[in-house]
């Protein structure tokens, strides 16, 4: 079984059809789910909501409350973190 995250849910691949499904709905993946950490969905341009578009960055990730989070630079540098919840203003 091959498994991977989409927005901190997980998603399971079918070798048999070349497609990817939600392990918790066996629905077909090809559509985004709310983070499970924030609640809200990624932004219009595929950004994590609490992150947004950062400058001089190549892609993070804020972990959704799942796995550690990331923000690898245009520099190569990496910087890890971990979330464990979001206050609200």
């Amino acid at each position: 079984m091959i498994t991977s995250y989409k927005i901190g849910h997980i998603i399971e691949y079918n070798i048999e059809n070349s497609k990817w499904y939600y392990l918790d709905n066996k629905e077909e993946a090809n559509y985004f789910k709310p983070c499970p950490l924030c609640g809200n969905m990624p932004t219009k341009e595929g950004y994590d909501f609490c992150l947004g578009k950062l400058p001089g960055v190549k892609n993070a990730c804020c972990g959704h409350g799942i796995k550690e989070g990331y923000i690898h630079f245009e520099n190569d540098k990496t910087i890890k973190f971990n979330l464990t919840g979001i206050e609200n203003d």
